[in-house]
Formats: C-alpha cells, structure tokens, sequence
C-alpha cells in the first residue's frame, strides 16, 4: 500500500455531542466527499473505495456511524434514523464546501433525511448504494437475522470470517481472515461484532413503519439535489420496482445498476461500484 493510500485519523463531534472516528484520504485544499456506511458495518467497508476518490481529487471522509467501529455508542441505546441524520449534517457543516454524500443502506437513509429534511444539510449531491425508499422486507429480514445471529460471539477471527461467508455465499471467500479483524472487538475471551447490539431493535422496527416510504421521497425531492441511485443487479433489499417508483417520483433522481452484486455493492464489487459513480462524480465535481 502506498503512503497516498493510507488513511489519516480523525474525529467528528455528532449531534448532542457524540465522538465520531473517521478516516481521512485526499489533499485539504480538494472538495469534500462522505462515505456513510451500512448498518453492521464500520468505516472499513470503505478501505478500498476511499484511496481510490482521493486519487481522482476528493477529499474524502469515512466516519463510523454512532454505534459503531470506533465511534461512541448512544448512551440510551437510542439509535432512531433521525440521530443518524444529525450526525451526517454535523459532519458535512465540518467537512465544508457543500459535500457530496455517499450512503449505503442505513448511512443512505440518513443522507436522505439529512439533506431533504430541516435543517437540511447543504450538500453538492448524493450517491445512495443500494437504499430508496421502500426496503423488500425479505432482505432486510435476512440482514438482521445475520445480525442478531452468534450473540456470543466467536472464537477467533476466522470463525467470524466463516460465518460472513455463510451469509454472503456468492461472494468468493477472502484468501485469510485478518481483513475481518476491523469489524471485531474483544469482549472476554470471544470476539464480537464492532457495533452496539441495543440497534437491532430499532432496525427492526425500520423496516417499513407506516408513513416513512413518503418520508423519505419527500426529503429527496426537498434536498433538491443530484441523486444517484446505485442498486445492486442482484439486491434482495432493493427491487427493480422499487428503484424505478424512487427515479419516477424524485425528478433529479437517476439510477444504474451494478451487475453481479447483491445489497453490499462496494463489498462485492467496488470495481463495478466506482465505474458506476465516478462519470456522475465528473458531472457535478
């Protein structure tokens, strides 16, 4: 890996004051880009994504979303959507310059109502991975079913690695367990998921409560930005439907759709992912 490639520490401070760990690639005087990642996930989700817009001139900022990696946890165990939200707008006031905002999965939804609902955050445009407004009950039921499996945790590193490979089946297995290791902690002799366990019950009460899939159409017409829409060719979270009812009722809104990959688009193809976003990059960079 080449010094260029390697992230640079830093902290946001999210709303009501919670500590953010972030990542940080890319020169100070080039324009700024987030990457949010998914529910379950920390800011290593982005460990290639991120060197890579740096090189093609962003600034590039890869928090832990608040319950996760490195950040702190809510200290009530509330984690609603609209926190998430408050967070991505303190980080974007910081990051400056009206930011483009990438979200996968939970960190899209909060992109959504961080720029679409007040105070709405002022950013240049946004990338939502595999996320509109209305997710397929099934895959998010299977995603959380994951989640909530091994309470206990595991033994060591490669027993979670096999358990990931498990669940993601189509994904071809990594040649060693250590690239797991950034998603675990230690608690005792077992190593756990990097992510407070009390989310689970709010996720699950996400799935589609009655009047959020127009919540979340409203704040995309109302962030009155580009958006693009990346789905996976083979989501189980995000349905062709789906997609096209987001494009059809968001009128900056466009999509394309990365073969070969399922809900975890830049995990299972990031080649793809970037070919995907960089030419709209270009358009409004």
């Amino acid at each position: 890996m080449t010094a260029d490639a390697l992230p640079r520490s830093r902290e946001f401070v999210g709303h009501g004051g919670i500590r953010l760990a972030a990542d940080v690639w890319g020169q100070a005087s080039s324009p700024p880009l987030v990457l949010l990642h998914g529910g379950g996930q920390t800011r290593h989700a982005w460990d290639r994504t991120g060197p890579r817009l740096a090189a093609l001139g962003w600034r590039v900022f890869a928090p832990d979303l608040r319950g996760h990696g490195d950040s702190a946890w809510s200290a009530d165990g509330d984690y609603d959507l609209g926190l998430f939200a408050g967070d991505i707008r303190a980080i974007a006031a910081e990051a400056g310059e009206q930011p483009v905002l990438v979200g996968a999965s939970l960190g899209g939804l909060g992109c959504l109502l961080a720029a679409g609902e007040a105070p709405g955050a002022a950013v240049r445009a946004l990338v939502l991975v595999d996320i509109a407004h209305r997710p397929d009950p099934r895959g998010f039921r299977r995603i959380v079913t994951f989640m909530r499996s091994d309470p206990d945790g595991f033994a060591d590193v490669g027993e979670a690695a096999a358990a990931v490979s498990a669940h993601l089946p189509h994904r071809p297995r990594p040649s060693g367990p250590e690239g797991m290791r950034p998603n675990l902690r230690r608690h005792g002799d077992r190593w756990v998921w990097h992510w407070d366990p009390r989310m689970l019950d709010a996720f699950e009460g996400r799935m589609d409560p009655p009047g959020m899939a127009q919540r979340l159409l409203d704040a995309a017409r109302h962030a009155d930005v580009p958006i693009l829409l990346v789905r996976g060719g083979n989501s189980d979270v995000v349905g062709e439907e789906v997609a096209q009812q987001f494009c059809d009722g968001v009128p900056k809104a466009r999509r394309v759709d990365v073969a070969g990959a399922g809900h975890l688009v830049v995990g299972d193809r990031n080649e793809h992912f970037l070919d995907a976003i960089v030419p709209f990059l270009g358009e409004i960079g």
